[in-house]
């Protein structure tokens, strides 16, 4: 499956944004899809994730200012994005996780908050 993610962009600290990752095939049957995001000079940090009953989980930085969401009928997973701070100014990729196959991932999508 090939991840499209979009929606990234340039907005003032306190604002938001909504980020889509569209798969190109079903994403009912896995064992999740979500958002991890890096920022320059540091790792690859999971942002949330939403598994396939519709558990999610989010990273204590996150938590009560993003919300993940998905829509089975377009194949979309979104990510809400509201009070953006400028630590969260980095790049965003969508990734999913199948069962008894590796983790998919797309292409990163850039946010950048201002001060």
């Amino acid at each position: 499956v090939q991840l499209q993610a979009s929606g990234g962009g340039l907005v003032q600290s306190g604002g938001s944004l909504r980020l889509s990752c569209e798969a190109s095939g079903s994403i009912i049957r896995i064992n999740g899809i979500g958002w991890y995001r890096q920022a320059p000079g540091k790792q690859r940090d999971m942002v949330a994730v939403i598994t396939s009953s519709g558990t999610t989980n989010y990273a204590d930085s996150v938590k009560g200012r993003f919300t993940i969401s998905r829509d089975n009928a377009k194949n979309t997973v979104y990510l809400q994005m509201n009070n953006l701070r400028p630590e969260d100014t980095a790049v965003y990729y969508c990734y999913i996780m199948r069962p008894s196959l590796p983790a998919s991932w797309g292409q990163g999508t850039l946010v950048t908050v201002s001060s």
